[in-house]
């Protein structure tokens, strides 16, 4: 993990949780204080909601407790590694509270895509319209 980012991790003592997205083929990674109040959050859905239980199955249930050791590196479990489809070269995306692990190859193409105007979502959120860049 990249000096920047680990600093930021440093308060928690190296600890991170990493899980699969349930959108995207790629990985996110919690300091281990933040995913606990993003747990809570998850395990209180509706539980008589089945895309409550799914999202409850896929993210609570691929939560793994990772740790950087001195050199700031981890260890990622074979199953995460394969939904992310990690092979050799990845990219590590700051997103706030979290980071998102890709394969280069995979955030390449997303990032085409988005910029060629092809992802399928074009609506923008209602809190984006006022945000000023």
């Amino acid at each position: 993990m990249p000096m920047r980012h680990r600093d930021a991790f440093a308060a928690e003592n190296g600890q991170l949780i990493i899980t699969i997205d349930t959108e995207e083929a790629c990985l996110l990674i919690y300091p281990l204080s933040t995913w606990l109040e993003i747990e809570k959050q998850i395990d209180a859905l509706p539980s008589f909601n089945r895309t409550a239980n799914r999202i409850k199955r896929m993210l609570i249930g691929h939560a793994t407790d990772i740790e950087l050791d001195a050199a700031g590196r981890m260890v990622i479990p074979a199953v995460l590694r394969e939904h992310a489809g990690l092979k050799k070269e990845a990219v590590l995306v700051g997103q706030g509270k979290k980071l998102e692990l890709w394969s280069k190859d995979q955030w390449a193409a997303m990032t085409q895509a988005f910029i060629a105007g092809a992802d399928e979502d074009t609506a923008l959120p209602e809190a984006l319209e006022t945000l000023s860049l």
